[in-house]
């Protein structure tokens, strides 16, 4: 019988039905965050050869899928699909490389070799809306926004590097896109570089190939401050990583500037070189933490009068509302967001007239009710994707560091959250015994007060299971 009610392919079926019918089962396995981030904008294509390619929208998103859902998508598709056609994965970039090598070129005039890098300043064309007067502080973000106007303003006694981080959705790259365009207009003359850790990857990369590695180099070393988004995107890229500890180095020889983020703190960042792991630790290490309520309707109040200003509308939601959303919307920034924007575009040009009961009803689809139910299945998932394993690494009988603390979470998880009996619990983690359990709850209360990372990542969990 088919997993996940997922019944065998019998006839042929368009390779579109199929690859719907597999999202169906993704989006319930991975989540809609997981799956909303990684999946939606993705798509279906045939490549020049006739074969069939499942194309990511960027290289990071591809080696998202790869890693963490790529086995699960082949099993669902050889299990749905009639013709027993080959999926393959590739980003949008290595799709149109293929394309265009495979169609009749011109003859034209050879080109000029290519900069991997820009020479210029970097263009924030998708994110000029992300500025220091948009960032809305609080107790859960102050200590990073103060950090990042301080490397902004180019004040003297800076600490190198800087690793902000936090989990998706927590504001950093607004912060970091912020802190770069406030330092051009402060230094003009200064050379600031933002690299997301695709682009630092892909230019890397590229550079090798076309022998321009000196060029590479130079142009980011040349930085008066560099700014690397996303750099736990760069974990298990060996060369990659590499290079960036040899730039991280020579920029902080030379007294530039360097800012990360992650969503991770250096010593969680496992798959990193230690020798890098050392030098982010070494530096200022600031955390996001989750928003609370009041930064919350915070940034509703500034969300909405940006919204005002670009659409036109008249009025303003009414203060129930904005507490709605305030409460229901509790995982992270953009979620909440987009919960907002939802409501805006469906409600039309006056906010006065909605009601509660009609903000309800419109935002039913997106909405995650507080009082579902949850089960240890629930946990299982959301605890592997938190902390960037499969479910199956719960289950199995491995006992490392990186796996025995996520599993211990997740049994403490289920003895809070669920009716399940100490036994019933250890049977769905593998067939453990339910001593094991115990040990697991009661070895997590001990850890709790004195480990703030381990009581964060509890905290963020609880509020996306409960919703």
């Amino acid at each position: 019988m088919a997993a996940s009610g997922l019944a065998l392919a019998t006839s042929t079926i368009p390779a579109e039905a199929a690859w719907a019918s597999v999202c169906a089962v993704l989006r319930t396995e991975l989540g809609d965050d997981a799956f909303g981030s990684w999946l939606t904008r993705s798509n279906l294509l045939t490549a020049p050869d006739g074969g069939l390619r499942l194309v990511t929208s960027t290289g990071v998103a591809r080696d998202w899928i790869r890693r963490y859902a790529w086995r699960r998508i082949e099993e669902l598709w050889a299990r749905i699909d009639g013709e027993g056609r080959i999926l393959r994965l590739q980003s949008k970039a290595e799709f149109e490389a293929m394309s265009a090598c495979a169609a009749p070129s011109p003859r034209v005039a050879p080109a000029m070799p290519v900069a991997p890098l820009p020479a210029t300043a970097p263009v924030f064309a998708p994110r000029d809306r992300f500025s220091f007067d948009t960032f809305v502080t609080g107790p859960a973000n102050e200590f990073a926004s103060a950090v990042a106007r301080r490397v902004a303003s180019w004040a003297d006694g800076h600490f190198n590097p800087v690793l902000i981080h936090g989990p998706y959705g927590f504001g950093k790259t607004h912060l970091l896109c912020a802190m770069v365009k406030e330092a051009q207009a402060t230094a003009p003359q200064r050379k600031v570089l933002y690299l997301t850790a695709e682009k630092f990857v892909s230019s890397f990369v590229r550079a090798a190939m076309e022998r321009q590695i000196n060029a590479f180099k130079g142009q980011l070393r040349s930085a008066d401050l560099l700014v690397v988004d996303d750099i736990q995107f760069i974990a298990g890229k060996q060369s990659t990583q590499e290079e960036l500890f040899l730039t991280l180095s020579a920029l902080m020889e030379d007294g530039r500037r360097v800012v990360f983020s992650a969503n991770r703190p250096p010593a969680a960042l496992t798959e990193f070189d230690a020798h890098l792991r050392s030098h982010l630790s070494a530096g200022l290490v600031c955390g996001i933490e989750p928003a609370d309520r009041t930064l919350r309707m915070g940034i509703l109040a500034q969300k909405l009068e940006i919204l005002r200003r670009q659409l036109g509308f008249a009025g303003a939601l009414r203060p129930e509302i904005l507490e709605f959303l305030a409460d229901r919307f509790t995982d992270n920034v953009r979620e909440l967001e987009g919960a907002l924007n939802t409501l805006v575009a469906r409600t039309g040009a006056d906010l006065r007239t909605v009601s509660l009961e009609e903000a309800c009803r419109l935002l039913r689809p997106i909405e995650r009710g507080a009082d579902k139910r949850i089960t240890v299945d629930d946990i299982q998932k959301a605890t592997a994707e938190h902390f960037h394993l499969k479910q199956a690494d719960l289950l199995c009988e491995r006992r490392t560091r990186a796996l025995a603390r996520p599993r211990q979470a997740a049994m403490w998880l289920a003895k809070q959250l669920t009716t399940r009996s100490l036994p019933d619990i250890g049977r769905r983690f593998g067939g453990r015994d339910h001593t094991t359990v115990l040990h697991a709850v009661r070895r997590i209360e001990e850890l709790r007060p004195t480990d703030p990372q381990l009581a964060q990542d509890l905290e963020i969990l609880m509020r996306k299971l409960k919703g």
